[in-house]
């Protein structure tokens, strides 16, 4: 018991001490990516049965045109698909008779796709056959009005009787992670901490004179340069504490230049390997020889404060729950524990903002209609957003403590961050630049 006890005191400092020094990780070859992606793929290829007989229906059907794909279509492909060719169309079973696949995919240009799609209908005889025509969901409603009415007019009437709408299977389907998959996605959030970490530090910071629009851009050609890429536009904000915060803020006019003791903010993602990081940490600007021991107390109990928030958002996100009964409870929990601020969480995976449930967002706090009564999925990966305000005395006002980590499903039922949890300021270290000067006139 003393040796558990031991381990439970010692992991978290573990975890700690790795989120202070996070490493890139370069990508493999184009080829070797390809071959990785296409393997995940077949993983949940393979599962697609299961999850049509989990949600009752027989068959799922997808039909799209070059550059008006399904969404769903961008879960499907092969890594060396770009966008759909001709009329492409997808096809899947929830069982199949002896010698007949489970599914099936056409190319075509010509009407006698549908020729071959009837021929297969009446040999596996489904009883229902789900389509992509989800009003409110997504990522369940990519079938345009135009493929349509033409599975309509071309399968007649016999099979058309048998569209059904059954959202939660592109919804699973989109949303479940391959197991695989985890080891590049924590590398891939490990590099966009180290993106961070070296952005907000004296390598690309000087107090007076660079903006945040600098770092921006900054962080877009680091990207760049590592072959990653992005999903939006970085984010870099200094945390005023004499107006309210808001998301992509505008700071007062002419004032873009970071200074000494400023508090920086970052909203920050990295895309690759067809994965999706969010990301949101804060630094504080030092001034001149000033050490990490001078950030003023109020503002490293504001980040303990939000840590707090974020551990209560994991310890509520309970599987098969939904999001507006996951977001209801935290609130509550929130109030028993004097905590005010904002819950925002969403899934990211295959998109930013993936598929799944809601767990709050920016301007609905009391329930998300539609997408937050979806219930909690398991195998997949969701973005902890969130902001906790807390009062500094050493700036005599409340500031918004904005943090946002990604958490993975782990199998003995609980959430783990992705790569950590930041529970330091970032610091950019700077020296007195007088000081530097007069030292190499002497050497001189």
């Amino acid at each position: 018991m003393r040796l558990v006890n031991l381990i439970s005191c010692l992991l978290p400092l573990a975890v700690y001490a790795e989120s202070l020094n996070p490493k890139y990780h370069g990508l493999p070859s184009l080829r070797e990516q390809a071959a990785i992606q296409d393997s995940w793929r077949d993983e949940r290829l393979a599962n697609i049965p299961q999850l049509l007989r989990k949600h009752g229906v027989d068959s799922w059907l997808m039909s799209q045109r070059e550059y008006a794909e399904d969404t769903a279509f961008w879960s499907l492909k092969t890594a060396i698909e770009f966008s759909a060719r001709r009329r492409t169309v997808h096809l899947f079973f929830a069982s199949a008779p002896e010698g007949m696949q489970t599914a099936y995919k056409f190319v075509d240009n010509t009407k006698a796709v549908f020729e071959d799609l009837k021929e297969l209908l009446e040999t596996h005889q489904p009883r229902s056959i789900a389509l992509n025509v989800d009003a409110d969901v997504a990522f369940a409603g990519g079938l345009h009005v135009g493929m349509y009415n033409e599975l309509v007019d071309q399968l007649g009437p016999k099979w058309s009787n048998r569209f059904v709408e059954a959202p939660m299977v592109a919804i699973e389907y989109i949303a479940t992670m391959p197991k695989a998959q985890l080891k590049w996605y924590k590398r891939l959030q490990e590099t966009a901490w180290a993106m961070i970490s070296e952005a907000f530090s004296e390598k690309v910071i000087e107090p007076g004179k660079t903006t945040t629009e600098d770092v921006e851009w900054w962080l877009r050609s680091k990207i760049q340069a590592m072959n990653y890429s992005t999903w939006f536009h970085p984010g870099v904000s200094i945390l005023y504490t004499d107006i309210p915060f808001r998301p992509e803020p505008e700071p007062p006019a002419g004032r873009k230049v970071i200074e000494y003791h400023d508090i920086l903010h970052v909203d920050f993602g990295v895309t690759a390997l067809g994965l999706n990081t969010d990301t949101q940490h804060l630094a504080y600007v030092l001034g001149p020889n000033e050490s990490r021991d001078e950030i003023p107390q109020g503002l490293k109990d504001g980040l303990r404060n939000v840590n707090q928030l974020q551990d209560i958002v994991r310890e509520n996100m309970i599987v098969g729950t939904s999001g507006n009964d996951i977001l209801k409870s935290i609130r509550a929990q929130m109030k028993q524990k004097d905590i005010t601020g904002r819950i925002y969480c969403h899934p990211i995976g295959d998109w930013g903002h993936a598929a799944g449930t809601l767990i709050g967002m920016t301007n609905l706090q009391d329930g998300v209609p539609v997408l937050g009564d979806i219930r909690l999925l398991n195998q997949t990966y969701y973005s902890v957003e969130l902001y906790a305000e807390y009062f500094v005395p050493e700036k005599n006002n409340t500031v918004k403590f904005y943090q946002e980590e990604d958490v993975y499903w782990v199998e003995d039922n609980h959430w783990d961050w992705v790569y950590g949890q930041q529970t330091e300021f970032l610091v950019v270290q700077t020296k007195d630049k007088t000081g530097i000067e007069d030292g190499l006139k002497t050497q001189l």
